[in-house]
């Protein structure tokens, strides 16, 4: 077989984790020719490759980022490039030509649902895929985790534990803006995890006075620093989610940033409290896996490899219920995956009485 992988999307910490997991697989137990795209879906496009081989997968379990390069504004179908009306054009041909010229048995992408929806649409074409799901935002659906969040929620846990001795110091109020676009999985469990005082993620609009409420309770009690965790995507009641720019091209142009300076902005001038504002920013993206996602990358590197080996097309590799698994990509593909209202870890931080800004 000569099987193609590419990287798209943002980056996140276990990508060439999977890759040296199907790489490997495929090489070891059935010989597999293996064609690495460079940068996601523009290597498709412009036929820019370079071979895998056993050389290339050697010692990259432990790196961040992913050594075929990635990118999250290249996609076949709405192509970016200057034309004279400014729209995007249609290059799935030439990605199907390039598939074909490398005379390709399959396809492995490694991405998030927007990488998975494009995935889906060459299905559609007759080029058989197999997906794994990444994304720091776990909110790709048809898994119940993906690579590269836990790593995250571990850099964000750290940055709260580090907001919350200078808060006390300084006797300040401190908003930690962390990412995960319009899911708030991130800003849940590193919330959780990092002991935040206030939560707010765009499943639950947030009340204003109820989280001035909360600063100055803990105020008058002796308590005289606040840890406020927002994701990227929380918004209050009646609002919107601030947009920091736009992206034409992407398949999601929106780039959402500074709610974490509203919030902040905001409490000081209505409750007194000085207020201070973080952005994690990349720093969640980058860096090592941590052990747990080098597992769970191998793992699901190597479920995504028996299902080419298998002949088994369009599946994504999957966790549920507790074990590796695989759906049908046509499930996931251009779907998103949110936190459900009745998610346990929710009753868990309402009952150690965090809030989520609810009046």
């Amino acid at each position: 077989m000569r099987i193609g992988i590419l990287t798209a999307g943002g980056d996140c910490p276990g990508l060439n984790a999977v890759i040296r997991a199907v790489a490997k697989t495929l090489m070891h137990e059935h010989g597999t020719e293996i064609v690495g795209f460079l940068d996601g879906y523009h290597g498709l496009v412009t036929d820019t490759t370079m071979r895998v081989d056993w050389q290339t997968v050697s010692n990259i379990l432990t790196q961040g980022g992913t050594i075929l390069g990635t990118s999250n504004t290249a996609n076949p179908f709405e192509w970016a490039e200057d034309t004279d009306d400014g729209q995007a054009v249609d290059r799935s041909a030439d990605a199907l030509a390039v598939f074909g010229r490398h005379r390709l048995d399959g396809l492995v992408v490694i991405g998030g649902d927007g990488s998975m929806a494009i995935a889906g649409r060459l299905a559609d074409c007759g080029v058989p895929v197999v997906g794994v799901p990444k994304t720091i935002d776990n909110d790709v659906p048809g898994t119940e985790l993906t690579f590269g969040f836990q790593s995250a929620v571990d850099v964000a846990t750290e940055a709260l534990d580090r907001l919350h001795t200078t808060a006390s110091a300084h006797h300040r109020v401190m908003v930690a803006e962390v990412m995960g676009r319009y899911a708030g999985w991130l800003a849940l469990h590193a919330g959780v995890a990092g002991g935040a005082d206030v939560i707010l993620i765009p499943e639950i609009p947030f009340d204003w006075d109820a989280v001035f409420e909360v600063c100055r309770r803990r105020h008058q009690v002796g308590k005289r620093f606040s840890i406020i965790c927002a994701a990227e995507g929380a918004r209050p009641e009646g609002g919107k989610m601030v947009i920091e720019r736009r992206v034409e091209g992407s398949p999601d142009p929106v780039r959402l940033g500074g709610v974490g300076r509203l919030v902040a902005g905001t409490v000081e001038q209505r409750t007194g409290i000085e207020s201070r504002s973080t952005d994690l920013g990349y720093v969640q993206r980058g860096g090592s896996p941590c052990a747990f996602d080098r597992v769970f990358a191998t793992g699901l590197g190597y479920q995504a490899a028996c299902l080419v080996a298998e002949g088994r097309w369009n599946r994504m590799a999957s966790w549920q219920n507790g074990r590796i698994t695989d759906v049908p990509l046509d499930e996931v593909a251009g779907a998103s995956r949110n936190v459900p209202p009745d998610d346990p870890l929710l009753a868990v931080a309402r009952s150690v009485g965090t809030s989520f800004g609810e009046g």
